[in-house]
Formats: structure tokens, C-alpha cells, sequence
């Protein structure tokens, strides 16, 4: 059977100076040998950034970001705080829209359709493009609620069939398949965190995006989450923002360092530094800025 994936349909319209010394080695990442991309990547670019910039008012804070995210991926934003990688994920389905001033430039396209274009409906976007935020943020309803309610705005059918499947998607229904009616606020920090993958992928998006979605949970709860993330690159694709490089050396394909540049007058901007092959960016990087990160020399 061919895979309905390799022809994704269009986005819906509407009808109208010196450096300090080193503080620390470069730390022991949990790489493969054979890591890197996966051998039957098959380099079909979901998002094309180019020459991305984002203002917030005045504020320039993410300047000409060139940026090509893979099908079947996952994909690493790390870098210091203020460099704008949360800002760079958000425009990828256009929660940026959402924040009053904020302003983006450049081209983003997703399979080669500009998403910013005036005639593009940004919530089938969001739809096609799911989120997952830092922190846990399940509805105050219960399991079952909480995933029945975007399918049913969205037209899909809701029935106990489909309940269990996202929830074994997530990784969830064995925890869960007898507390599906209780308050889902009664699950733990880490089981919450997948019901919200659970809801993200309910709705059968194409890319799942995830702002540092272990930041406030355990190592337990984190190697869950990571070990979710790889199952789900089979069918998704991901971009995850991340300041655990541990993280991001474990799960991703390709990692992307955004750093600040600082100019004369006082003002800094968040910029691109690297992108590549993760394993590159950790073992040999070709940037300075991005062996200054990794091994602590600042961030």
C-alpha cells in the first residue's frame, strides 16, 4: 500500500570577543556509534525557514533564520535562554499570531506552501501541527474528555476504540484503561505530560511540536517522554525545544544551536548558529559558539 504521507495535502484556505577559559569537558553523551539520521531517511523537508525574523514590537528577537525540518525526524532546539528558539517553534504553527505585536518575516513554508500567506486558515494549521507545552496542561475533565473533546471539533469519530488506541500511542493505556471517567488532574505530572501527547495526536496531526516538555518532571517521567518521542518519529514528525543537551543528544536526528548576538549599541537578537546531523553538532561541531555551549564555556 502506498503511503498516504508522501502526497500530504495542501494547507486549507479560507474561501477568500575572547572566550572565557573552559569551565567543564565536553560531557559523555548517550551517541551511538551508527547515530546521526536514520539510514531510510528519506530527506522530505516539512518546513522551510528562510531568512526568518521576529519582532515583538520593536524588539528584533530572532534574525534571518534559515531552516529546513525532516519528515519522520526529530528534531533538537537547544541553545541559552533569550535566543529565541521557543519563538523559532512557535512560528511553525503560528502561535505567534496569538501574542499582540508580535510580527514574523521571511518565509516559512510547510510542504512548499507559504503558511503565512493572507489566505491561510492558521487553525486547520494548528490542527495539522500539534503543540506540547512545558508545562502539563490537561482540561479539568476527565481521561476520556480530554480526547474526545478535539476530536469531536474536529469530525472525528469519537468511540472506545479510538480512546484506546491514542492512549496506547501515547504510551498511556495500561496506566490509565480503568480511570478513563476519573479527573484527569489525579494522574501524575509524567502520566499527565502524555495525556497531553495523547491529545495532541488524537486529532491525527503530521508534526507534533514540543517546548521543553520534561522540563518539570522526573528523570523517570523524562526517560518516558524520550522513549515516547522515538516511538512516535516513526509516524510524526518532530521538533522539540530543549535545554537538557543530554536530551537532545538521546532523541533527536538534528540538532539546531540558537545563540544571541550582541551588537554595539547594547541591543541582542537571537540567532542560528548551527544546524546539523546531531551527532555532528556534539562530536564536531563547526562553529566555536557551538563547542562553547556544549561544553559550558557559557550559557
Amino acid at each position: 500500500m502506498a503511503d498516504s504521507r508522501l502526497t500530504s495535502p495542501p494547507i486549507l484556505h479560507r474561501p477568500t570577543e575572547g572566550r572565557p577559559e573552559p569551565r567543564m569537558e565536553l560531557p559523555e553523551l548517550n551517541i551511538q556509534a551508527d547515530a546521526g539520521l536514520p539510514p531510510t531517511a528519506d530527506e522530505v523537508v516539512v518546513f522551510q525557514a528562510t531568512g526568518v525574523n521576529v519582532h515583538y514590537g520593536k524588539f528584533l528577537a530572532l534574525k534571518d533564520v534559515d531552516l529546513a525540518i525532516h519528515r519522520n525526524e526529530i528534531t533538537a532546539l537547544i541553545g541559552p535562554s533569550g535566543c529565541g528558539k521557543s519563538t523559532f517553534l512557535r512560528c511553525l504553527n503560528r502561535m505567534n499570531d496569538l501574542i499582540p505585536g508580535a510580527e514574523v518575516g521571511g518565509t516559512i513554508t510547510f510542504h512548499g506552501e507559504d503558511m503565512y500567506a493572507p489566505d491561510v486558515d492558521p487553525v486547520d494549521l494548528r490542527r495539522r501541527i500539534g503543540m506540547v507545552f512545558q508545562k502539563p496542561n490537561p482540561f479539568p475533565k476527565s481521561i476520556r474528555e480530554n480526547l474526545s473533546f478535539g476530536m469531536k471539533v474536529n469530525g472525528i469519530r469519537v468511540d472506545d476504540d479510538r480512546i484506546e488506541q491514542v492512549l496506547r500511542h501515547a504510551a498511556l493505556w495500561d496506566e490509565v484503561k480503568d480511570k478513563l471517567d476519573q479527573d484527569a488532574y489525579a494522574l501524575s505530572g509524567g502520566q499527565q505530560q502524555r495525556l497531553c501527547i495523547a491529545r495532541a495526536i488524537a486529532v491525527n496531526p503530521e508534526v507534533i511540536l514540543m517546548d521543553e516538555p520534561c522540563s518539570a518532571l522526573d528523570p523517570i517521567s523524562t526517560l518516558a517522554i524520550e522513549d515516547l518521542m522515538r516511538t512516535l518519529r516513526e509516524e510524526y514528525t518532530i521538533v522539540i525545544v530543549t535545554h537538557n543537551m543530554q536530551q537532545a543528544a538521546r532523541v533527536s536526528d538534528r540538532t539546531a544551536f540558537f545563540t544571541v548576538q550582541q551588537l554595539d549599541g547594547g541591543d541582542r537578537h537571537g540567532i542560528l548558529a548551527e544546524y546539523n546531523a546531531t551527532e555532528r553538532v556534539f562530536r564536531a561541531p563547526e562553529d566555536p559558539r557551538t563547542q562553547d555551549y556544549i561544553t559550558g564555556r557559557f550559557g
